[in-house]
Formats: structure tokens, C-alpha cells, sequence
């Protein structure tokens, strides 16, 4: 099935989507992105389906080509403050301001999100592959993010967060058990309950 230009064409719509909500670690990235109706690119669908190569080609592609796009993130202590949901709406929410052209209708990916101003939306599940704008942003938000934990990895090479991304794999959450938690860790996850009872 191939992705859908637009929701519908007489608007200039911004797809968006977010990358690392359910991570142990590190920000919650979101991106915003503008295509050319006539956009197309066989290998774009959503990122969690292509491989990693695919997604830094598609972003170059991404950046090139679109009308705009942005990228935005909230840093873990933020997250920890208003919750992960609030946090993924408040990236999404900060990537479609910076935006170099206002969008007039939101392509949102998920099932809820808090209205941005006086710009209406429509939130579509799985929309990442559905449409060509949701996908685009799914790509810049999950490259961009794991440009960031592949930073912070070399401080912190005992998390595998050049593998893991901050998700909670065993071999990450047996790292917090044996090293404790790191000034990026979420600490409103439930990060070491987990570890204690499976290191038993």
C-alpha cells in the first residue's frame, strides 16, 4: 500500500510525529514536515519498518526536498516534570512552530494531541504508514534522536545507548542495576524496581 500525498490538497498540510516516547533515557524528539503534493519516494514508510541505512538516505532526500520541516525535542527533566504524553505533544507542538511556513491543517500520528493554536488536526493511528508527510517526520525525529543517544553514548558507553537508544532492553536495564542511573535517565519511568527483581 502507498502512502497518501495529502489528507486534502487544498490545504498546506504538516505531518508529525514524535521518537522515544517509551525510552528509558535520553529526550523525546518530534518533527514537523511539509512535502510537495506531488512528493514521492518508494522506500519512505514509517520509520520503525525501514532499516537504518534507508532512514538517513530518506532523510537527506527529506531535507532537500520538502516545503519545511523542523525538528524539536524536551529534554528528560522536562519530561519528568509534565509526563511523557505531555512532553510528546509540547516537541510536536515546538517543531510546528519553527516551521519556516505555517501549516493550515495537522496530519498527527497517534491517537490524541493537544490543539496548537488555531490550527485544526486530525490524529490518525499508524499514520506513519499512511501518509507520506507523517512518515517523512517519523524519519527526522527517530535519525535526529539517535544522532543525539549516539552522542551521549560516548560518555556513557555502559548503557549501550549506540545500540538501545535509550529503550529498555535487558542488557540497558541490567546497566542501571550494576552502574545506578545516569543525569539523563527518566526518572518518572519505572527504571529500577524492574532491575532489582530481575537480577534476583
Amino acid at each position: 500500500m502507498s502512502l497518501k500525498s495529502f489528507l486534502n490538497s487544498t490545504y498546506i498540510e504538516a505531518g508529525c510525529d514524535e521518537a522515544g516516547r517509551g525510552c528509558l533515557s535520553g529526550p523525546v524528539f518530534a518533527a514537523a514536515v511539509i512535502l510537495p503534493k506531488d512528493f514521492h519516494h518508494p522506500l519512505l514508510n514509517d520509520s520503525k519498518q525501514i532499516s537504518e541505512n534507508v532512514r538517513y538516505q530518506l532523510r537527506t532526500v527529506i531535507e532537500k526536498e520538502a516545503i519545511a520541516w523542523a525538528v524539536a525535542d524536551v529534554s528528560n527533566e522536562e519530561i519528568d516534570e509534565i509526563n511523557i504524553l505531555k512532553a510528546s505533544f509540547l516537541a510536536m507542538h515546538k517543531a510546528i512552530k519553527s516551521l519556516k511556513i505555517k501549516p493550515e491543517f495537522l496530519l498527527i500520528d497517534g491517537n490524541r494531541f493537544t490543539s496548537y493554536h488555531d490550527i485544526p488536526h486530525k490524529c490518525i493511528i499508524k499514520g506513519d504508514a499512511k501518509f507520506a508527510s507523517i512518515a517523512a517526520a517519523s524519519v527526522l525525529a527517530k535519525t535526529y534522536r539517535d544522532d543525539y543517544m549516539n552522542k551521549l553514548h560516548i560518555d556513557y558507553p555502559y548503557y549501550g545507548w549506540n545500540q538501545n537508544k535509550g529503550y529498555g532492553t535487558p542488557s540497558h536495564r541490567a546497566a542501571i542495576g550494576k552502574h545506578g542511573i545516569s543525569i539523563y535517565h527518566r526518572r518518572s519511568f519505572k527504571l529500577v524496581e524492574w532491575d532489582l527483581f530481575h537480577q534476583q
